[in-house]
């Protein structure tokens, strides 16, 4: 899956709970007011002073930067997914709140209740570790290694992480008609494995905060300070090692490095200390002869540490995992701590959120179609359903114009391209069908057994899909959801409701505006299609080359102009505690290529209906053309500020560009915006020589 990128808000800063004050009550951590609307289009927040052929980011989003100060309770704050992200929130949490004080159905009885439990702290302080004691009873009756397949299953079963590695089904990728079981690294508590392996000075300092981080959990749990510090040691050590076995992010975005179809003997054979028959039939899924391994050399290496490291080890590594997996959910202390570390010391982030905010998204991501029904009905009407798929047959017109006139494609190719065009499935708002999630139990004093209860339903849905076809009309984001993405094995694009709103989109706003935000989008979504990676995939979803050897060289040709381009983009200046930190340009590049297609085919879809309306790009709203309006809506999607220690977190693990590159990077590349803007050639923005892939 392909996101449009807000990996900063959903993934990266959204677990906090309790401020540094005591613990909040449910009435006291009600928000204040609603969020207002974001405009589309807004001349306040430019820098007119600045020169658009020179950076352009600060020429559309100067003013706002410097007005809009990165909130305590964030590490990164965009005018577009933030502020949209705040609003869809609030108007989730009126449902929740309502739902969890005076229910009307059973629907809104059973996520009203996962939200009061969550929202009850007293509750969560009084139970202490019992929750996952558990967990911690079963690994300390482990009395082999050999028992350590069975013993996962049966923490999955309790729905407590397990590090170790991913296991779940997922499309074929060389054979989308049907879904296999899927094998893959895992095991790390840092952001990525830069964090463990790297030798700097700045990597060194966060590995002894991590040691030390952990100590003071195992301590908080009852360990005595030797104890703690032995079991600290202990998961470094295997984490490190994992860490080393691991592929990197880039290597990882490259699918025929990540499918390897391994029979069960051939699997046993690879890691033959881990029984993985036990495992298998302990976990619950049904019976397969093959799978696809996709990081081989990881159950290598995995199987040779459990060989050598010492039976009291993996129990402290397990420990630890089940520990680090529940902490926002523990009392404060433990909260308090996780937050200290994860969040303060890797991200910069000053003070928790809210408690409602955390259990709203919380209830969001365990019950997303649940919650999402109700509220679609409120925010997403039926005008703006249809004139999204208006927008979107207009993108896909643009598109193939676009491969039309590509002049490093020879004839065959383009045939090719325009067939998986015409194959790409359009997905808007909300499923067809809503999930059933009648058999997740809920209780309104259970917060961790809540998570538990979701989790394993979660596991046993995707678990229901061995050996089946995909199912064509499944979402993998809530409807209230701020983002858009492109799946390959499914070749389709999905938008949910939750991005269909101001600044993005308004139906009843200029073209150029509407265009220039959820236009770009589209064609951003579409364009992965035909990025580095999606264009290894036919229009079925099949990994398989349909280029010519010829045009799948001019093709790499044209995305290692945007990779080198982007690595010369800076993320984090040097610090005296850490150096410079540039974007990999591999590993964003199919979000670059996905932006630089986006931006152009929008434009072209935007020139095709002010024709159809009797306008001309040159024609002028608030002193601004069409033309010169487009560029500026879309750069004002992209108005960023970010704490430092994010930025460069972010550089390591995101595959999306930050915002000033998402935009100088793009229209650099694109001369339709040096002559929208009268820039001279050869400056900045418009430069003499520029990257171009579709």
């Amino acid at each position: 899956m392909k996101s449009l990128g807000v990996l900063p808000l959903l993934a990266l800063c959204a677990a906090s709970a309790w401020a540094q004050a005591p613990a909040p009550t449910q009435s006291d951590s009600a928000p204040t007011a609603e969020p207002p609307a974001i405009k589309s289009f807004d001349v306040s927040a430019m820098d007119l002073t600045a020169d658009p052929c020179t950076d352009f980011y600060q020429y559309a989003c100067g003013n706002w930067m410097k007005n809009n100060p990165i909130p305590s309770d964030q590490v990164v704050w965009l005018r577009s997914f933030s502020e949209l992200d705040e609003r869809n929130r609030y108007l989730l949490w009126q449902e929740l709140d309502a739902a969890a004080k005076d229910p009307k159905t059973p629907l809104q009885k059973q996520y009203g209740d996962f939200y009061a439990a969550c929202m009850d702290t007293d509750t969560v302080e009084k139970l202490g570790l019992a929750p996952i004691r558990n967990s911690w009873s079963e690994i300390d009756r482990l009395k082999d290694v050999k028992g350590i397949p069975a013993l996962l299953s049966r923490l999955d079963d309790q729905g407590t992480p397990d590090g170790f590695f991913g296991f779940d089904v997922r499309v074929d990728e060389k054979d989308s008609s049907k879904q296999i079981a899927n094998l893959r690294q895992g095991g790390l508590s840092l952001p990525d494995r830069d964090y463990y392996i790297v030798d700097n000075s700045h990597f060194a300092t966060i590995r002894d905060e991590y040691v030390a981080h952990m100590k003071k959990m195992f301590a908080l749990a009852g360990d005595s300070p030797d104890q703690a510090a032995r079991e600290a040691a202990a998961v470094m050590e295997i984490e490190t090692a994992m860490a080393k076995a691991s592929m990197s992010r880039t290597d990882l975005r490259d699918p025929e490095k990540r499918y390897h179809i391994y029979t069960l003997v051939e699997l046993s054979n690879l890691a033959p200390d881990f029984d993985w028959n036990v495992y298998f039939h302990s976990v619950g899924i049904g019976p397969f002869d093959t799978l696809n391994v996709a990081t081989p050399d990881f159950f290598k290496a995995l199987n040779g540490l459990l060989a050598s490291e010492p039976l009291e080890a993996w129990k402290s590594y397990l420990r630890w995992h089940v520990l680090h997996g529940q902490a926002e959910y523990l009392p404060k202390a433990f909260f308090d701590e996780n937050f200290d570390f994860f969040e303060h010391t890797l991200g910069g982030q000053q003070e928790p959120e809210p408690r409602w905010k955390q259990c709203t998204s919380l209830t969001d991501r365990a019950l997303g179609e649940a919650v999402g029904q109700d509220w679609v009905k409120q925010n997403f009407p039926p005008a703006a359903k249809d004139s999204m798929d208006r927008l979107v047959a207009a993108l896909e017109t643009a598109l193939n114009q676009d491969i039309q006139s590509l002049p490093w494609m020879s004839d065959q190719t383009k045939k090719a391209a325009e067939q998986k065009l015409d194959m790409i499935r359009n997905k808007i708002g909300y499923p067809e069908k809503w999930r059933d999630y009648s058999s997740v139990k809920v209780s309104r004093a259970a917060l961790i057994e809540n998570t538990h209860h979701a989790a394993v339903y979660e596991r046993d849905y995707n678990f229901a899909k061995l050996g089946k076809p995909p199912d064509e009309k499944e979402w993998e984001m809530s409807p209230p959801t701020v983002n858009a993405y492109y799946n390959p094995p499914y070749n389709d694009i999905n938008f949910p409701a939750g991005i269909l709103q101001p600044p993005f989109f308004d139906f009843k706003s200029d073209p150029a505006v509407n265009f220039g935000g959820i236009g770009v989008v589209i064609g951003h979504e579409m364009t992965h299609g035909f990025d580095d990676e999606g264009s290894k995939y036919d229009g079925k979803g099949n990994l398989r080359e349909w280029q010519t050897p010829e045009d799948r060289k001019a093709f790499t040709e044209r995305t290692e102009c945007v990779a080198h381009e982007y690595d010369g983009f800076l993320a984090a200046p040097a610090t005296a505690d850490a150096p410079a930190q540039y974007l990999n340009g591999h590993l964003t590049l199919g979000e670059n290529t996905a932006d630089n297609g986006g931006l152009r085919i929008a434009y072209q879809a935007l020139l095709d209906t002010l024709a159809q309306e009797g306008k001309s790009i040159d024609e002028k709203i608030d002193g601004f053309t069409e033309a010169q309006c487009y560029f500026i809506g879309f750069a004002q999607v992209w108005c960023q500020n970010t704490k430092d220690a994010a930025a460069r977190r972010y550089a390591i693990i995101d595959p999306h560009s930050p915002g000033r590159w998402r935009v100088n990077g793009t229209v650099q590349n694109f001369e339709k915006f040096g002559e929208a803007f009268g820039c001279t050639k050869g400056q900045p923005m418009y430069p003499v020589n520029s990257c171009r892939v579709w």
